[in-house]
């Protein structure tokens, strides 16, 4: 079975990936401030990702630098279909 590429699919992605940076990071007792410091990404980044536009499709190497900044694994940031 071929899957078609599905651009409101592919936002509400995005937008899975960004609430649950927040959630692990409110859950790691951090700001976005914080998580910017620590994972060397901006603040517009990280605060942007969070938000609900799906505006940034953060790359692989954005998500792995978050990930160890909130001491998760890049999987639990992107598994959006097991809430």
């Amino acid at each position: 079975m071929i899957m078609t590429y599905d651009e409101k699919e592919y936002q509400m992605f995005i937008i899975k990936v960004g609430l649950k940076v927040g959630y692990y990071r409110r859950l790691a007792g951090m700001t976005q401030e914080q998580l910017s410091e620590y994972s060397g990404m901006s603040l517009n980044f990280i605060s942007q990702l969070e938000g609900p536009s799906a505006a940034y499709a953060p790359s692989l190497k954005s998500l792995y630098k978050i990930s160890k900044a909130l001491g998760v694994s890049v999987n639990k940031l992107t598994d959006v279909d097991n809430d």
